[in-house]
Order: C-alpha cells, then sequence, then structure tokens
C-alpha cells in the first residue's frame, strides 16, 4: 500500500449511510488535485488526510486513489485552518468568521481554540455569546472525531458517530465497547446487525449472552415493526436460530434468563412480550373496563328532544340518530363507516349535543394531519394525542394518570391509526368520569405501529358499537365514494362513467411507461385542467417503495420535472433542493414534528449543511445530521398516507407490487383522494387487489383481556 498526505479541497460526494466519499485533494508531489475515494464518513474541507490505499483507474472517472485507511489531522497552514473551520464543521463559524479568526491569530488559531477559546472575544464580530457557542461547537467535533476514530478502527461506517455522540455524550465509547448491542436500542438507525457487526469486530462471541439476548430482543422489536404486540415462543425461537445461527438449546436458556430478569414477559398461550408492550394492552384492557364500570351522567337524556333545541336542526337518519343517542348514553362507543356515510356529520351532531348539555368536550387524531382535518370538518379545536397530552421530550406526557387531562368527553378521530402504546398513554391520562368516543373506518389499513386498536375494541363486543354504512345522497354522485365501498365489498370498481366524474382510470400493463404518464399528468394535465399546483395539491401514492413505480424512484423523478432548484445540499444520495415537499419518517419530540408530517423546505444553507422546513405554518431547521429524518414526498406509500386527505391523488397500481396487492390497501388508496382520483395501471392488478381481502392477523390479546375484565 502507498501513502499519500493531502489538504481536502472539496467535498465531491458523500454517502451518509454507508459513509463512502469522494474527495478532491491537494497532495505534495501532484501538480492537479486528486481525488481520494473510498469510506471516510464526514471529513471535512480543509482537514489533512493521512491515507493508505491503492491508485485505481475507473473508466468513467479516470485515476482515483482507493482509501483503505485514512486518518485526519488538523492542518497547519493559515489557508487550510481557514478552509477547514469556514467548512460548517463548526456551528456558528462561517467563512466569513473562519477568515477573520485566522487573520487575528494565524498559525495559532488551533492553539487558542484548544486552550485559550475565551480569547475569541478578540476578534472583531465575535461577542461573548457566539464565543461560547463556538467554544462549546469545537469541543463537541473534537469529541465525535473521537468517537468517529474509534467507530472506524471496528469496521463501523462513521456516517453514526453524530448520532451516537448525541445520544451518550462524553460516554460514548466506554458505553459501546461494554456493551456494543445496546446501540440497537438506544440509537434511530442503527438496527441489531450493525451492532452485530460492531460486536463481532470488537471481539464478541457469536453465542455470548449479550448476543442471543440483543438478537431476541430484535426479534420481538422487528415484530412489533410488522404490527405484533407478541411473539408465539416456538415463533421467537425459529426466528432467532435464523437470524442468529447458533443452536435452539441456548436460544432457550437465554429466553428463561430473560424472563427470570424481566427482560421479556410471557403470558396467554406461551405469548412473549416485550415489557413495554406488555404493560400497554393490560394497560388499555384495565382503563377501558374500569370506564365503562360507571354509568354516563346523560344516559336518561332524550337526545331526539335534545337535538330539536338547535337553531336550524338538521334531519339526521335513524343510524345517526342511534349513534348520537348511544354515545350521549354510554361511557364508550365506537362510531365507525366508510366515506358518504355520515361519519362527518353524525361526529359533529354528537359534539353540539354534548356542547348543549355543558360538557367540556376535546377533540384529537393520532397525526398533525388527521387533528388538522377534524379541526376543519369540526370548526372547533382539534389537536394531536401528543400534544394534548404534553409531551416534553425526555420528560415523557406530562397528562398521565397522576395529572389527568380535564374533559367531560374526549372524542378520537381516525381510531384505526391508533396502536397500542399511544391507546395506553391515552386512555390511562382520561378521569374515571370520562366519556370516550372512537371514530375511525376499520376497513382502511391498520396502525403503522403494533396493535389492532379498533379492530379488538369492536371485537370484543363489550363496548357499544355504530356501523354507518348508507351512502347518502350527495355521496352518491361521487365514483370516489362509490368505487371504495365497490372495493370494500369486493367488486371490481367502475372504470368508465358519468361525465364531470371524479374518479379517472389509465390503462397500462408496461410499468416501465407509467413514470412518464404520472410527469405528463403532474406537468401538464392535471394543473392546466384543474388550476392546481402540481407540487402542493397532487399526491402521488405508491404501494410500495422500490421498484419503477415505487416512491423511492418516482420521488427521484419528480423533483427533477416539478422542482429543478440549484439550492441544494446532497444526503445520502438524496438531494433536498428548496422548495421541496418533504416527509417526516419519525417522531422527533425535540421539534414537535411527527412520523408522516409533510412539509416544504424553504430554505438552504449549503454552507452550514442545514435546511428550514415550514411545517403547516411553522418552520423547523434540520442540521444535515438530521436529514435521515427527512425524505421527498412527491411521491409516499399508502401506508403513510393514512389520516390524511389530498385534492388530487394519482395512483400506479402494477402487477410488480404483488406483495403489496390487497383490499383494504386500494380502499385506503381510494378514500385519501378529496377531489380527483387518478388509477394508472393495468386491470389485472386492480382484479388482484379487490379479490386478496386475506388481512394478516396481528399478535395481540387485546380484544379477550377487555372481554376477560368485563365478565369479572
Amino acid at each position: 500500500m502507498e501513502t499519500l498526505q493531502g489538504l481536502v479541497e472539496r467535498i465531491t460526494y458523500l454517502n451518509e449511510e454507508n459513509g463512502y466519499t469522494v474527495v478532491k485533494a491537494k497532495a505534495k508531489g501532484f501538480q492537479d488535485l486528486i481525488t481520494l475515494v473510498g469510506v471516510m464518513g464526514k471529513v471535512n474541507v480543509g482537514a489533512v488526510l493521512e491515507v493508505k490505499g491503492k491508485w485505481k483507474v475507473d473508466p468513467q472517472y479516470g485515476k482515483q486513489f482507493s482509501v483503505s485507511e485514512f486518518q485526519e489531522k488538523v492542518p497547519a497552514t493559515r489557508r487550510g485552518i481557514e478552509k477547514y473551520l469556514g467548512s460548517g464543521l463548526i456551528h456558528g463559524v462561517g467563512p466569513v468568521n473562519a477568515k477573520r479568526i485566522v487573520a487575528h491569530f494565524g498559525e495559532d488559531t488551533i492553539s487558542v481554540l484548544d486552550k485559550e477559546p475565551e480569547r475569541l472575544e478578540e476578534v472583531e464580530g465575535i461577542g461573548g455569546k457566539r464565543a461560547f457557542t463556538i467554544k462549546n461547537a469545537w469541543e463537541a467535533q473534537k469529541d465525535i472525531k473521537n468517537v468517529m476514530l474509534f467507530l472506524q478502527s471496528h469496521g463501523v461506517s462513521t456516517a453514526y458517530a453524530v448520532k451516537i455522540y448525541k445520544t451518550y455524550h462524553n460516554e460514548s465509547i466506554p458505553k459501546v465497547k461494554e456493551n456494543p448491542y445496546r446501540l440497537a436500542e438506544d440509537i434511530w438507525g442503527i438496527g441489531f446487525k450493525t451492532a452485530d457487526q460492531i460486536a463481532q469486530n470488537m471481539g464478541f462471541e457469536k453465542n455470548s449472552p449479550q448476543r442471543i439476548q440483543s438478537g431476541l430482543q430484535y426479534v420481538l422489536s422487528e415484530l412489533s415493526g410488522e404490527g405484533h404486540c407478541y411473539a408465539r415462543k416456538q415463533q421467537l425461537i425459529e426466528a432467532a436460530v435464523s437470524i442468529l445461527e447458533t443452536e435452539e438449546d441456548l436460544i432457550v436458556m437465554s429466553i428463561g434468563e430473560m424472563l427470570e430478569t424481566g427482560k421479556i414477559i410471557k403470558d396467554v398461550e406461551d405469548s412473549i412480550y416485550l415489557p413495554f408492550f406488555f404493560h400497554s394492552e393490560v394497560g388499555v384492557a384495565r382503563k377501558i373496563t374500569d370506564l365503562m364500570e360507571t354509568a354516563s351522567p346523560y344516559s336518561s337524556i332524550n337526545v331526539e328532544e335534545l337535538l330539536k333545541g338547535q337553531k336550524n336542526p338538521i334531519q339526521y337518519h335513524d343510524i345517526q340518530k342511534q349513534a348520537i343517542q348511544k354515545a350521549v348514553q354510554s361511557k364508550m362507543m365506537v362510531l365507525t363507516g366508510g366515506p358518504g356515510t355520515g361519519k362527518t356529520t353524525t361526529t359533529l351532531a354528537i359534539i353540539k349535543a354534548f356542547e348543549m348539555l355543558k360538557a367540556k368536550v376535546m377533540l384529537c387524531a393520532p397525526t398533525g394531519r388527521a387533528a388538522k382535518r377534524l379541526a376543519e370538518t369540526t370548526r372547533r379545536e382539534a389537536k394531536t394525542i401528543h400534544r394534548m397530552l404534553e409531551y416534553k421530550p425526555g420528560e415523557g406526557f406530562k397528562k398521565n394518570q397522576d395529572h389527568p387531562m380535564n374533559c367531560d368527553v374526549l372524542i378520537v378521530d381516525e381510531a384505526s391509526m391508533l396502536d397500542i402504546v399511544l391507546t395506553y398513554n391515552m386512555v390511562k391520562a382520561l378521569k374515571k368520569e370520562t366519556i370516550l368516543i372512537f371514530v375511525g373506518d376499520i376497513d382502511q389499513l391498520p396502525s403503522v405501529g403494533p396493535g389492532n386498536v379498533l379492530k379488538d375494541l369492536i371485537a370484543s363486543d363489550c363496548i357499544p358499537v355504530v356501523k354507518l354504512e348508507q351512502i347518502f345522497r350527495q355521496a352518491r354522485g361521487s365514483l370516489i365514494i362509490t368505487n371504495a365501498h365497490r372495493i370494500n365489498q369486493g367488486e371490481f370498481p367502475y372504470l368508465k362513467g358519468r361525465k364531470n366524474r371524479d374518479f379517472f382510470y389509465m390503462e397500462s400493463d408496461d410499468p416501465d411507461e407509467i413514470p412518464a404518464k404520472i410527469v405528463s399528468l403532474c406537468r401538464k394535465r392535471l394543473p392546466e385542467y384543474y388550476g392546481i399546483d402540481p407540487i402542493q395539491d397532487i399526491q402521488i401514492l405508491c404501494p410500495m417503495q422500490r421498484g419503477s413505480t415505487g416512491a423511492f424512484q418516482l420521488n427521484q423523478l419528480l423533483q427533477e420535472e416539478l422542482n429543478p432548484q440549484e439550492k441544494k445540499i446532497i444526503y445520502g444520495g438524496t438531494q433536498f433542493r428548496l422548495l421541496d415537499k418533504v416527509m417526516q419518517i419519525r417522531n422527533n419530540y425535540d421539534k414537535n414534528v411527527y412520523n408522516g408530517d409533510i412539509g416544504r423546505v424553504t430554505g438552504v444553507d449549503d454552507v452550514n449543511r442545514k435546511i428550514f422546513i415550514n411545517f403547516d405554518g411553522i418552520v423547523k431547521e434540520y442540521q444535515d445530521s438530521e436529514l435521515d429524518e427527512i425524505v421527498l414526498a412527491y411521491a409516499m406509500t399508502v401506508h403513510k398516507s393514512q389520516g390524511s386527505e389530498y385534492p388530487v391523488v394519482i395512483a400506479p397500481l402494477t402487477t410488480q407490487h404483488f406483495m403489496m396487492l390487497q383490499r383494504n390497501l386500494l380502499y385506503t388508496c381510494v378514500t385519501r383522494a378529496k377531489k380527483i382520483l387518478v388509477l394508472i395501471g393495468s386491470k389485472k392488478a386492480i382484479a388482484m387487489a379487490v379479490k386478496n381481502n386475506k388481512v394478516e392477523n396481528r399478535n395481540t390479546w387485546l380484544s379477550l383481556r377487555i372481554q376477560q375484565l368485563s365478565q369479572r
């Protein structure tokens, strides 16, 4: 191997996921800049790299130095130091301040930052506050460098160093050394497999107790990602043997040890839970039966007489009257029904009835978009469940069993999206006297998180349920609503129909032709005909992420076609451009932004590598290390669209998606469209989806627990 030393002039490419970097560097003995390629992670412009590796000739890019080992050194020249400090390495120091600092301290700049950072106040334009910020940022980046070098020495991508440091701070290295498997539990984005690779590089044995126990927790966690609250014991053993490639006896022994220490819990019929999910499921069942033990204070009220007292009384259908009566007279109720069946009108009537009885009503929904829609349809305040429970990062929910919510009635919309953990945190914050009403459509896709709360509540037969099924006259004119119900009943949708219809079908049996047709619809046909904004008003909904008609590929294509902006930051192979439509893909409680929230990029700071995103009028700042929480959102999966409506939906459906072609997925997709739906693909794929009503059962005992507790 050859050894070179060079000054980093610019970063040509960085893949944040695997740390692969392409660098242009000025090296001694070379007239032109040389190209360094390899897994170097986030090196900085102006840094001096000592690299080991070999020269190679790439057929497309020419001569490159392939790096197998590297060490980053602090630059020694004034120019190098200036570039280094101004590269975005330190929060609070851009190119202008870097120039000022180096002009003042010269070659002693690094020494001053290390030993006398208070002297930064000598520099023109840098006050005490900024000097303090720079000092802290300089210390942090030194610690991060140590973490990076430590991880690199054990074969892990340096892309995770910032996240590890943010979680563990100065304890990063000792904690990883003690038990690298904890990374899979503590660091978002690091799974068991990555942690396992680190552990093996550090010398942990394949059959070590830490590895097997972490692997078992990983299996349970993966199952929860598929919606399961627990694993059957044999299911857990088989999955662990396959993943860990170890003997079944050792797995069984580890399960026994984990049961003894309480790391996992065994319950009904050998079901094995992570404690978090067990206590949530048991807690929901207990709280619901507790709520139903007392009678409603309004049980003697005649709702029909009550509603006659409204200024402009509405004529309700018999089933709607029954729903309003049950809501008022019961401690708990589920209101369910498909589009056009009057669910919104009935919910509003229930709210009005309680308001006439002087009851304090609170409205909530699982997501920001669902809460916003609830507020718009009821013209009353509605909050996300997290906001209603006053969630504080690092502290949890302020509203709980010790500090319950002050309301007489709680109405929860889009209840099909509720997972077991969020439901538990919500119900335990209710007073025993509170009336609880769930509103949702059980035929939609279930929650992303574990559990199937709405379906389980109905299946228990212990809670009053009203199902609205009649499509009202004004809704019958909508082909979107007609077809949604046809799909739900297992019937093929009408693909051709009346003039001024809201449901369109474009036939295409070749998946490779569909992206161009979608671009044509977005760029020209739909905006020109309907006068809409192609980015804001049109949403592409896909069954899957991958493939030529998957969300990932379509996002790249639509970004290029609809938003060819120059101002951008590249992160992990994705360009984030000014005005891009983006989506948050994990709950970020610090920013008060949640999984599925949609925003627009309103600012790009390519010097300090950060972007600004507007979520419903509130702008949030994202550093580059946080950009793995954000994806482009011109296209998204149907699962991510739950609880939302869009003016125009374009839905590609091909036999490529056969794994995901299910009736509830197509039904959910169709019901997301507010004004226009364009279904594009093959009739065979539509028929496959309509026929496939095999809904994957989720491992949950909530329904049984409610039944058992109700019979006490």
